[in-house]
């Protein structure tokens, strides 16, 4: 594996004074996302990594808002009264760079696997390395014919066999889910602590076309060793639902950041060459803002929809809620309508900027090709079929059919 320079973490000093506040937070992604947006240009390169941005990320704070306050966080991620600020955020992210959003979703979707499925001395122990440590997390998932398999050894112990694929933040991310499958083929959920073992990257096998700065290699787990304190929850909680399908709707909002981004680098460009009397080109922006504002009020639906679901994201492990299904249906409903929007987004700046407009060093050729590739998320036709099949089973007309009955 490579060797990197890690984000220096806070001193003991530092961690004392550290409070975060909600707004603060929301402020400096902000101005985190400007800063992501103007260096995005110099990190667009196969095999970089958005170093300087997540430095500015730590030291914001937000490596460890996705942790409950009494943990030194904000809740973001799990607290369901927090989503709609946590969809914000990510977008904000994405806005600036869609390979920082990537990244950083990545490591809120991990931090809320363990805080949902995870045991107390788990969570205080990961808590400590995202808060005062920077570790940043992520959870790798996808694998080729010779994808991750966990075996129980001696002093129980288990050891991994087998290799993730478009593993982003290779190098970077030290505390990846590295699940696999046990020997009896249930999917469990583990973490690396990839400083303490020896793993293989292939830079080689990442040659995209977008989201370049995602470093998303292959890592091959083979010999790696991990203690039993590794393993979250218990097997198959991963595809669980609602939770697996609930966190569709944070990679949506990163891809409605870069729709965002788009946009705004759209105005910028028929403005400079002013362009903005002309009524097609009205017409074509006026489409890409109601497209996106349709997008804002998908966010928006969902947050609602898990506030009112249960006190944290998509409910407590323990405990079963009957409407479950309804969530999923509706999780679904965002991401792929918030992908359609994208894809609108995209050819309707094609058309605005034309090809002078797509040449690089303009912003908006990058945008499209980081956003073209982010949006190919894997099962479309099954999550937009659930929907249909949610929507069959009930009998509740449409204008009530996402409201939840009184008393659930």
């Amino acid at each position: 594996m490579r060797k990197v320079d890690t984000i220096a973490p806070l001193s003991t000093n530092e961690i004392g004074q550290q409070k975060l506040s909600l707004v603060e937070v929301l402020v400096k992604a902000e101005e985190i996302a400007d800063f992501c947006a103007s260096n995005a240009a110099a990190i667009d390169v196969n095999g970089a990594f958005p170093v300087k941005e997540f430095e500015s990320i730590a030291q914001a704070g937000l490596l460890a808002a996705p942790l409950p306050p009494e943990l030194g966080g904000l809740g973001l991620g799990i607290d369901s009264s927090r989503t709609w600020e946590t969809l914000q955020l990510l977008k904000q992210i994405g806005r600036g760079n869609l390979a920082v959003g990537r990244i950083y979703e990545g490591h809120v979707n991990a931090l809320q696997l363990i805080q949902t499925f995870g045991t107390k001395a788990q969570i205080e122990a990961y808590a400590s390395d995202a808060r005062d440590r920077h570790k940043i997390f992520g959870v790798w998932n996808a694998e080729a014919s010779d994808g991750v398999k966990i075996f129980p050894i001696e002093d129980g112990k288990y050891q991994l066999q087998g290799s993730k694929t478009f593993a982003s933040g290779s190098g970077y991310v030290e505390r990846p889910f590295a699940s696999g499958a046990l020997p009896d083929g249930s999917w469990q959920m583990c973490i690396v602590p990839m400083e303490e073992v020896a793993t293989v990257s292939d830079p080689a096998w990442w040659q995209p076309s977008g989201m370049r700065a995602t470093a998303s290699f292959k890592v091959d787990f083979s010999g790696v060793e991990l203690d039993a304190g590794a393993l979250i929850g218990k097997p198959g909680d991963y595809y669980r639902q609602p939770w697996l399908t609930t966190g569709v709707i944070r990679f949506a909002a990163v891809q409605l950041g870069g729709a965002e981004a788009l946009f705004n680098e759209t105005r910028k460009y028929l403005d400079k060459l002013s362009r903005t009397l002309d009524p097609y080109q009205q017409m074509r922006v006026g489409q890409m803002a109601s497209a996106i504002e349709s997008g804002n009020l998908w966010l928006r639906g969902a947050a609602d929809l898990v506030k009112a679901y249960a006190p944290t994201f998509a409910g407590d492990a323990n405990t079963s809620n009957e409407q479950a299904d309804k969530l999923v249906a509706y999780a679904n409903m965002v991401r792929t309508a918030i992908e359609q929007i994208c894809m609108d987004a995209i050819q309707l700046c094609e058309r605005c900027v034309g090809t002078r407009g797509l040449l690089p060093p303009n912003p908006m050729e990058r945008i499209i090709r980081d956003l073209t590739l982010y949006l190919r998320q894997p099962a479309f036709d099954a999550a937009i079929a659930n929907v249909g099949q949610y929507a069959l089973s009930e009998s509740a007309p449409a204008n009530s059919l996402w409201c939840y009955e009184s008393g659930n």
